[in-house]
């Protein structure tokens, strides 16, 4: 039945400017699409019987939607790696070779999933591990859920353990196979998912390229530039390469449907032609601190003559926290070391409306708006004694908003809407 959400409403038009109603209401119909959303004084009379939840003044706004993060590495946070490639060996390989027992995955996308609507998130991006039985599971979890998620199974055939290496037709194979069971099935979307050059043969990411073109909606998700080590490595492996960018652009993986995870080291020229692909490059801050990575820089992504499109991510396992609160604040602090000051209204556009758009769900979610799903966090910004503490000096919506990305994590999260059914509420 049609229900009515109220509170200090909070969403990002389409040039990203704060839509913001201080005394706001969504009315929320049956199939969980908006129906109406404004001034609660402004409330049409159609909506007046409805039943009402009133959340005060919490701030009710889009759900954040999270453009990179690894499902099998879900409790895997605060695994202590020398750099990226040791944290990979020792950790991240061991743990995902689990994944090929159907019942544990199925077991850990339910927690992972959960864990997400926890912290607020309502949309992701998700890597699996290489096999097809984890990409299964999360699938299957999330359209339990109504979810609006995208992944696909892991595509590696060397450089790691042989537990979770495939080959070039194996992987393939199965791509296809999951591609047809679940792309476009409910709010679930498909992405090609070559690991990151070093683990993918020639052979491999040229049918990593011939998968994204041949597989109609399909996104492709990989990393890029994270690391020096990284770099040197792939620099070796591909020597006849301009950059590492370059070995993507070879094998037809630069695309406005193709998103590259961390982008730190970049040259001008890489910066150039994924300006010119359409590419999206994802920040993720908190595992770029936690693995030494570098910092990158949104300024010198964002150069008006070559411009890169940017998401931003939590990159949970790598990334130290599930909470989009916490990954814009350190996305900010890592901005500051850079020499760039963004708004919190920026941090929180790009965290919702903006990757919406870069994971192109943003036909159905990422901001209040008539017919978009009623996918929504509720933020308490009294949630703790320090949030609290800290209201008694806020005298703007820019001030709260700085005050949740810095000090707030899951507790600040009163309540998630997915398809407004409230999938979780905190006591």
């Amino acid at each position: 039945m049609t229900h009515v959400i109220k509170g200090q409403t909070l969403s990002f038009a389409e040039d990203d400017t704060p839509r913001h109603e201080a005394r706001g209401a969504v009315a929320v119909g049956d199939d969980g699409t908006i129906l109406w959303a404004g001034p609660q004084s402004l409330l049409p009379q159609d909506f007046l019987q409805a039943d009402v939840t009133d959340y005060g003044e919490m701030i009710v706004m889009p759900g954040f939607i999270d453009a990179h993060i690894h499902f099998p590495q879900y409790r895997m946070l605060a695994a202590p790696g020398k750099d990226l490639l040791d944290w990979l060996t020792r950790f991240t390989f061991p743990e995902e070779s689990r994944y090929a027992d159907q019942a544990y995955a199925a077991a850990a996308a339910e927690i992972f999933l959960d864990r997400l609507l926890q912290h607020g998130t309502t949309s992701a991006l998700a890597f699996c591990s290489v096999h097809k039985s984890c990409a299964d599971a999360l699938f299957a979890a999330a359209d339990a859920r109504g979810m609006a998620l995208i992944t696909g199974k892991t595509m590696m055939d060397r450089n790691a353990i042989p537990a979770v290496e495939d080959t070039p037709e194996t992987g393939a194979r199965e791509t296809e196979e999951l591609y047809r069971a679940w792309h476009g099935k409910g709010r679930l979307r498909y992405a090609v998912t070559p690991r990151f050059a070093i683990t993918s043969s020639d052979a491999q990411l040229k049918i990593s390229g011939e998968l994204l073109a041949s597989l109609p909606g399909a996104l492709m998700q990989t990393h890029l530039s994270e690391s020096p080590g990284e770099i040197a490595m792939v620099a070796s492996l591909f020597p006849k390469a301009k950059d590492y960018t370059d070995v993507y652009d070879h094998f037809g993986l630069l695309s406005d449907r193709s998103l590259f995870a961390h982008g730190i080291h970049l040259s001008e020229r890489e910066c150039a032609r994924l300006s010119d692909s359409g590419a999206t490059v994802v920040h993720c801050p908190t595992s770029n601190t936690f693995l030494g990575s570098g910092l990158m820089s949104m300024p010198y992504l964002r150069k008006p003559e070559r411009p890169v499109h940017l998401g931003v991510a939590t990159d949970v396992g790598g990334g130290t926290s599930y909470s989009m609160l916490a990954t814009l604040g350190e996305a900010y602090k890592v901005q500051m070391l850079a020499g760039y000051k963004p708004s919190a209204a920026e941090l929180f556009c790009m965290a919702t409306r903006g990757n919406a758009r870069r994971l192109k769900i943003d036909h159905d979610t990422g901001a209040i708006e008539l017919g978009k799903f009623a996918d929504l966090v509720v933020l308490d910004p009294h949630a703790t004694p320090v949030l609290a503490s800290r209201q008694e000096v806020s005298t703007s919506l820019e001030d709260v908003l700085f005050s949740l990305m810095i000090l707030g994590d899951d507790r600040a999260v009163k309540a998630t809407y997915v398809k407004g059914r409230k999938l979780h509420v905190r006591a």
